[in-house]
């Protein structure tokens, strides 16, 4: 899999699915798989089984699901408006991700 352009702590929009239209923060990113899991997008409800060593109650609870990252769009930081995402390298070498619609740098 290529270098993904989302990152941890960055605000996406979800631009297919049942959550289409979205905005939300990305919690952790899985880059050989291409997904990543975004904070209350995607939720499945789980079984889990009663374990007292974890202290976990058991029953049925909802956590998010992975994403593919082609699902999302990066928000760019300037305009508050979903974007293409681009890589500039900067005069000192560093290489930066850049927002196509604006030119706005991501941090």
């Amino acid at each position: 899999m290529s270098k993904l352009n989302i990152k941890k702590n960055d605000t996406v929009l979800v631009i297919t699915g049942k959550d289409r239209g979205t905005k939300a923060r990305v919690l952790r990113v899985f880059p050989d798989k291409g997904t990543v899991l975004v904070e209350r997008v995607n939720m499945i409800k789980r079984h889990t089984r009663p374990n007292p060593s974890k202290q976990s109650q058991g029953g049925i609870v909802e956590r998010e699901a992975p994403i593919h990252v082609s699902k999302l769009m990066l928000i760019c930081p300037e305009t508050g408006k979903p974007t293409r995402v681009g890589r500039k390298r900067l005069d000192n070498g560093k290489g930066v991700r850049v927002s196509k619609a604006s030119g706005a740098t991501f941090n």
